[in-house]
């Protein structure tokens, strides 16, 4: 069972544009902004993903 909410996080690099191009391939959506940090000379980034049910669910809240 997938979740329903997912927090993607790691070094910004191509394995982590992978990551997140792979969720997305597995039918998931972008939510929110992504996050960026610097820890050292690192850029640490992170974006949130969410099953387009939930967007749904949150719309309709609103």
């Amino acid at each position: 069972m997938q979740k329903s909410y997912r927090f993607l996080s790691g070094v910004d690099d191509a394995t982590f544009c992978q990551r997140v191009s792979d969720v997305l391939a597995e039918g998931y959506i972008l939510y929110g902004n992504p996050v960026i940090v610097m820890d050292g000379g690192n850029r640490i980034v992170g974006q949130a993903v969410i099953l387009p049910d939930m967007a749904q669910d949150h719309q309709a809240l609103n």
